[in-house]
């Protein structure tokens, strides 16, 4: 088992990202411990989204190919409508999501995130949540969706929007200190 004060956790995301849903869970998960680690498609540092316009940007730790799943207990995708969606065009991010399903470690996604979900194939007969607007999207991958904060199966967390970040951060470290969960491969 991993305690959250030893897991190494990814965050994938590139420009667009919903400032709220990708700072809420690094701080978060680095006060407690945890060792968090950016990935994008470029080494840049990648400009935010903030409600109504650009904010801030975060530096890029690695990219996309140059992670390794073996060295981190679980990925976050935070939402936004313009992170997810750029994402999901590029093969190399939706594998990189595959693979961390096939691998039983945890995956989080929050509001719009949950669309790499949809792509990877990973949410077919499972209970999930997402933003509303993407909810057919959701259902139509085959998710049991649900309008609740935060959605847990079999090791796969998906939440709503920013409102419900403390509750997703926190199944976050309870999930990563279950460990490893059975489920197909995506």
């Amino acid at each position: 088992m991993t305690t959250i004060n030893s897991a190494r956790i990814l965050i994938l995301a590139t420009d667009g990202y919903e400032r709220s849903e990708l700072r809420v869970p690094l701080d978060q998960l680095t006060a407690k411990g945890a060792d968090v680690k950016i990935a994008s498609l470029e080494t840049r540092p990648i400009k935010s989204w903030d409600e109504k316009d650009w904010g801030d940007t975060v530096a890029v730790d690695l990219t996309v190919d140059q992670v390794r799943v073996e060295d981190f207990d679980a990925l976050v995708i935070p939402g936004g409508q313009i992170n997810p969606d750029l994402l999901r065009k590029e093969e190399k991010a939706v594998q990189l999501v595959r693979d961390f399903v096939k691998s039983g470690k945890v995956v989080a996604a929050v509001c719009h995130g949950p669309w790499l979900l949809v792509e990877a194939d990973a949410l077919r007969g499972l209970k999930a949540t997402s933003y509303a607007s993407i909810k057919t999207d959701m259902k139509n991958a085959g998710a049991d969706w649900r309008d609740e904060p935060v959605v847990t199966d079999k090791g796969i967390i998906t939440s709503r929007q920013p409102s419900d970040l403390d509750a997703f951060v926190a199944k976050i470290v309870e999930e990563v200190e279950e460990g490893r969960h059975e489920r197909r491969a995506a």
